[in-house]
């Protein structure tokens, strides 16, 4: 039976070709699935290797533009076989099952999971577009505009990390994707207490809270890395981890932005509360794992779709409230000001009596 992958696959292009460089580092195969160990997906596997990646039997060419994305001619029978076993299971009335751990994706472009990339994308330009408007609406003056900034960027390297993820899955894009989503979510916890505590304000005991809250974040980052990579890479772990992390951050705006509709009675103040219910619906489509719709839209992509929204509104949220912050402080430093003149003023008042 001879197999050629040349027809069973989508066109191909160049796309995302400088992102995927960086996995060819740290590459091991995935856990093994159900799919795995069908033995027409083995024979199919076995038989296409030998018609196709054989060097003294007239191999099949590879794409160039799957070679730039590190397509070997194993990883492209795999693939193919992948399709040709799901096909004939569904036609038999049997149900869909993974493969090394994934559902079988239909390949666009060569990019393994088209949308979680598409929605990855999303995300990035969502935070990039809140940073330009964070830098041009926001004072410089302003003391947490650096924060907010810092959480830009954050969420830009994180969501770059996830697109070359789900473009193409080795060991070192699977760790960028984790390390960059774990370093995004510890700092918006860390943010977070700097804001609702003020610690960004330069009095003596804050400054203090604020490098042994820094220190403290730094090191549990540290570690957190740290057991993944040299102690055991544990999945259950590292979304417990970032569960918890994520919770105490969303308490944090949770509580503030409650405390802020009541002082100020505006709409906006309420928005993290709003937010924070809409990330924990999107985050429960996670637990609705399906096969692909489509062979291309999952549970996860869904997953991804789901937070470009909130990241949109949380800019357009921090904008009314470093207004309304600007005006307090400008309202309290004209009032100290006022209080010093006056106590001058009773002072050389008292000395001339």
């Amino acid at each position: 039976m001879l197999i050629r992958w040349k027809t069973a696959t989508h066109p191909s292009s160049l796309l995302l070709l400088a992102t995927a460089l960086i996995a060819c580092l740290l590459l091991q195969p995935a856990e093994a699935s159900l799919g795995d160990r069908l033995p027409e997906f083995r024979e199919c596997v076995e038989v296409c290797d030998h018609e196709n990646c054989d060097p003294n039997n007239d191999p099949t060419p590879i794409p160039l533009h799957h070679r730039l994305l590190f397509w070997t001619c194993a990883q492209e029978c795999d693939y193919t076989c992948q399709h040709i076993t799901t096909t004939r299971r569904v036609e038999s009335g049997q149900s869909v099952t993974q493969f090394h751990g994934k559902w079988p994706f239909v390949r666009v472009l060569g990019v393994q999971e088209p949308f979680s990339v598409l929605f990855s994308i999303g995300n990035f330009l969502a935070h990039q577009n809140g940073l330009g408007r964070l830098r041009e609406r926001v004072p410089s003056t302003y003391p947490m505009r650096w924060y907010y900034e810092v959480f830009a960027y954050f969420g830009m390297a994180s969501w770059v990390f996830s697109s070359i993820f789900h473009t193409r899955d080795f060991k070192a894009t699977e760790q960028l994707d984790y390390f960059g989503a774990g370093a995004s979510v510890l700092y918006g916890m860390y943010y977070a207490m700097v804001r609702v505590l003020r610690l960004d304000l330069p009095t003596p005991r804050r400054r203090s809270i604020l490098r042994l809250w820094t220190v403290f974040c730094c090191a549990l980052y540290v570690a957190h890395i740290s057991y993944l990579k040299f102690w055991r890479w544990d999945y259950t772990y590292n979304m417990t981890a970032n569960l918890i992390v994520g919770m105490v951050h969303n308490l944090l705006w949770s509580c503030f932005s409650w405390a802020r509709w009541r002082e100020t009675g505006q709409s906006w103040a309420i928005w993290p509360s709003m937010l924070v219910a809409w990330i924990m619906l999107a985050m429960s489509l996670e637990l609705l794992d399906f096969p692909p719709l489509w062979g291309a839209l999952d549970a996860h992509s869904l997953w991804h779709l789901g937070t470009i929204a909130p990241a949109v509104l949380w800019y357009k949220y921090v904008l009314p409230l470093t207004t309304f912050e600007e005006t307090l402080l400008t309202v309290h430093s004209f009032m100290i000001k006022d209080s010093q003149d006056l106590a001058k003023a009773v002072k050389l008042k008292d000395i001339k009596a």
